[in-house]
């Protein structure tokens, strides 16, 4: 199969919101939708968008504060009601309903949010290393090691972290695919962080950080520092977090961000859920291996 190519595009909200997207596909095709994370862009999901194309529109936008998207100076812009009202707009303008929306990470807990409360909107759901909010919470506020594997959101949350994140050429960014698992002894990087893939990630950072600080300034997710923190009194109920469409969840156990132990429970606030365990993959398995979350996502669309 011949790879379609991908083409970018501004779409404009009805909201007053834009977000500049990656696409591939024809118009009126059944519609999948890629959601990325942090410290990331859209420009992750290509290799996806190039080998979906041919069958299925594919959307991947740079989600609010990211690239060229909209990106309000303010934290509380950045609310999960606030990213949930940017997909459902997306989704309405494609025709109201995607066969797939597919998430890692940041995009992850915008995606379990879409589905637990829109469920109309997706055929089906596919995660990759993105953790549910219940176990999430749970793992926060209870488990020390998640504790310290999170540590790292409470320097972002700092009024001063895009600065600093931005200093000695971006140095503390690029520890986030080191630490979290991105580096082979035998392939600095874990070999896909080539020259000219940081260069892609570059050209996206020097656009402006503060969106990306803002999604962790916004959440209560996050480890405590005290007794009086809000992940202690946080409540979720099972009705706004539980996800009653077919879910596929891929999650790489070599994630040191997020431990396989967020997996533990999972199946009670995901009553149809399938799960693929990937011994020795990181967190950044969509660019590790990209041929590989492809047919998972395959597996996913075939259910």
């Amino acid at each position: 199969m011949s790879a379609a190519s991908v083409e970018t595009f501004e779409l404009a909200l009805p909201h007053g919101i834009t977000l500049s997207c990656r696409a591939s596909g024809a118009a009126g095709a059944p519609l999948l939708v890629f959601l990325h994370g942090f410290p990331e862009a859209a420009f992750v999901w290509d290799e996806l968008l190039e080998y979906f194309g041919n069958r299925y529109r594919c959307i991947a936008p740079n989600l609010r504060g990211f690239e060229r998207s909209s990106a309000p100076a303010e934290a509380e812009a950045y609310r999960a009601k606030h990213l949930v009202a940017d997909v459902r707009a997306l989704i309405a303008s494609q025709g109201g309903r995607a066969a797939a929306l597919v998430a890692h990470d940041w995009g992850g807990a915008v995606a379990w949010a879409v589905a637990a409360q829109h469920p109309e909107l997706i055929e089906r759901l596919v995660i990759v290393n993105s953790p549910h909010p219940a176990t999430f919470l749970r793992e926060l506020r209870d488990n020390p090691a998640q504790q310290a594997a999170s540590a790292y959101m409470n320097f972002l949350c700092r009024p001063d972290a895009e600065a600093r994140l931005a200093e000695n050429d971006f140095a503390r960014l690029w520890t986030f695919f080191e630490r979290m698992g991105a580096v082979d002894p035998q392939h600095p990087g874990g070999g896909w962080l080539t020259e000219a893939v940081r260069e892609q990630y570059r050209e996206v950072w020097r656009q402006g950080l503060t969106g990306g600080c803002n999604y962790y300034r916004a959440s209560p997710l996050r480890p405590p520092t005290g007794p009086d923190s809000a992940i202690h009194t946080l409540q979720l109920p099972p009705s706004l977090v539980t996800v009653r469409v077919p879910t596929h969840v891929v999650w790489a156990e070599a994630d040191t961000a997020l431990p396989p132990a967020l997996l533990d429970g999972l199946e009670a606030f995901v009553p149809q859920m399938t799960l693929t365990r990937v011994p020795g993959a990181t967190h950044w398995l969509v660019h590790e291996r990209p041929a590989f979350v492809a047919q998972e996502i395959e597996r996913a669309l075939a259910r």
